[in-house]
């Protein structure tokens, strides 16, 4: 079996760290940062350059993300199908409840936020898209762990990460969960993932019938929930009646 290739987990190495600095990187910066030397480094963000993934500043010298790798970026949210599907049905539920609406695919064991519409007011709000959400502590990962779009044993075998303390962390906790949400069709969470939030979600299926992303609604747990802590029906209606629709609009014939 061929094992990873060191060059391009350097530069990938490179790329993240580009992506989450504030400001642009000098070689003496990235090079320290990764633990490389100056000149692996120096060839690897030549290359980069080559490619236009990685942009040179004239004056400084220093370096930034470039447009090819940007544009790479939003091809892929554009192109991405369930995302083009979802985006007016995910617009309109968010109108309707007057909540936050998120679209979630799995990724490399986390819960990857490919569109986010904000709560229709003028509350201040941050973009979510390109978020990574844990599996067992959100909504949506939940609903994608029950209906086998991402695997569970791999968390299981992990260690499940408490956030709170209503996260949960025992595999037969997880595992009930994800039962019921087999058996009523969406899932929850009630601050387990952050104290004061809750979420609900339901599943998004593609052609055969398989889950292929999740939609939910998220936000303080007084307005997600009822006096009694449960998530409120007219939510829950609202949300898998724009489940269904995209699912319809990708091909499902079940849901």
């Amino acid at each position: 079996m061929v094992g990873p290739v060191q060059s391009i987990e350097r530069a990938a190495a490179i790329l993240r760290l580009l992506a989450t600095g504030p400001r642009r990187l000098g070689l003496g910066e990235v090079a320290s940062s990764l633990g490389l030397a100056k000149g692996t480094a120096h060839g690897i963000l030549r290359t980069l350059q080559h490619v236009d993934f990685v942009e040179q500043d004239a004056a400084t010298g220093k370096y930034q993300l470039g447009a090819a790798l940007l544009h790479l970026g939003t091809s892929y949210l554009d192109v991405n199908e369930l995302r083009s599907r979802s985006i007016n049905w995910a617009d309109a539920l968010a109108a309707r409840s007057g909540e936050p609406v998120r679209l979630g695919t799995p990724l490399e064991g986390k819960v990857l936020i490919v569109h986010h519409v904000f709560r229709p007011d003028d509350s201040l709000q941050t973009l979510d898209v390109g978020a990574l959400l844990p599996l067992h502590a959100s909504s949506l990962g939940k609903v994608l762990l029950a209906f086998g779009a991402a695997p569970v044993e791999p968390l299981l075998k992990a260690g499940l990460e408490a956030y709170t303390r209503h996260t949960l962390v025992l595999p037969e906790e997880l595992n009930r969960a994800l039962g019921e949400i087999r058996e009523v069709g969406w899932g929850s969470e009630v601050q387990e993932m952050s104290m004061g939030d809750a979420g609900i979600a339901a599943p998004i299926r593609g052609q055969g019938g398989l889950v292929v992303g999740a939609i939910g609604i998220s936000g303080p747990v007084e307005r997600i929930c009822d006096a009694g802590g449960q998530p409120r029906p007219a939510l829950i209606t609202l949300l898998r009646e724009a489940a269904r629709a995209i699912s319809r609009d990708l091909g499902a014939a079940r849901w």
